[in-house]
């Protein structure tokens, strides 16, 4: 006999990379619940990252709307489905008035703690934080053997960033990314991996000259996210500012070295055992001191070394590397 379907509606974050360190509660589902079916409500940014749900029924895009009205949009479009959980992981009023067995929303504050915890509290799973992880198909997985195919490991770097603050120069990318894939760096027979959306196009270009043409693997603005993740997968290291793409990197099991300046590691480090942080001089609350919103036009990582970047990837290149 079948199993009896269970609905879920999973209202996930807006932001990658807040959708990103959720995403584990996904998987902690389908494993708990038998005949678990998602419907997952996503911005147009996230929704592309829960295409290969295994147990997927549909995606909901929530296209933002003055007033908050995107709400009203998705209520009026779940309401009369009886669901047997709703997970808001972004603690909307509207979950209070749908028909639901349960209800697990977030609620704002309690004791800071790292925002997978903070997402996993939401199950009451804290004490075993459910990793980020994301589901990829076997045509995601031949997409991304397909365009990692070759010899030598790959540096995969994302330079791009949504702010300027969190913004670390792209010729100090270029820079570590020459000395790391050198003859005497640690990875002198690598490739590089770019990695972005098409707004990076321009970023990348520092990064593409620095490296010669058969040594780069080109994703920026070219490949779905899931194809990115799926490529990281394939990767030796990982180096990159606060992003979607640098937890994308920990999720798929990459030695992700974040570049934090204007961003705290305790709430945002890259998650795993795999992940390290880098920053300059200065530390979170300091540059929160100075820009207390984190919104002015001011690079914050202009103070973080490119041979403290190369340092720090060294060191994680050494403690991850394969038994013999």
């Amino acid at each position: 006999m079948a199993s009896q379907r269970f609905p879920i509606l999973f209202i996930t974050a807006s932001r990658i990379g807040d959708a990103v360190l959720s995403s584990g509660l996904i998987r902690a589902l389908t494993d708990e619940i038998e005949g678990a079916r998602f419907t997952i409500a996503a911005s147009a940014l996230t929704a592309p990252l829960f295409a290969d749900v295994p147990a997927l029924a549909r995606i909901i895009v929530m296209e933002k709307r003055p007033f908050g009205r995107h709400w009203l949009d998705l209520w009026n479009d779940v309401r009369r489905q009886r669901w047997g959980l709703v997970v808001d992981t972004r603690g909307s009023g509207v979950t209070r008035f749908l028909r639901a067995r349960r209800r697990a929303t977030h609620k704002a504050g309690g004791p800071m703690a790292h925002k997978v915890i903070e997402a996993a509290r939401l199950l009451k799973l804290e004490d075993d934080p459910p990793a980020p992880f994301l589901y990829t198909s076997p045509e995601t997985e031949a997409r991304a053997a397909e365009l990692t195919a070759g010899s030598g490991p790959i540096l995969a770097m994302a330079p791009g960033a949504h702010w300027v603050g969190k913004t670390w120069p792209a010729e100090r990318f270029g820079l570590a990314a020459r000395e790391l894939l050198g003859p005497r760096g640690p990875l002198p027979d690598g490739r590089l991996m770019l990695l972005g959306g098409p707004d990076d196009r321009k970023i990348a270009e520092t990064l593409r000259a620095a490296i010669g043409k058969d040594r780069i693997i080109d994703l920026v603005g070219r490949e779905s996210l899931l194809v990115s993740y799926a490529a990281l997968k394939r990767g030796r290291l990982f180096i990159g500012g606060d992003s979607g793409l640098m937890h994308m990197a920990a999720a798929a099991g990459a030695p992700t070295l974040g570049l934090f300046g204007p961003s705290d590691e305790r709430l945002y480090a890259p998650w795993g055992p795999k992940g390290r942080t880098v920053r300059g001089a200065r530390g979170f609350e300091e540059i929160r001191a100075l820009d207390p919103q984190l919104n002015q036009e001011i690079c914050h990582m202009m103070e973080l070394r490119v041979d403290a970047v190369t340092a720090a990837a060294r060191h994680l290149i050494d403690e991850t590397e394969p038994a013999a």
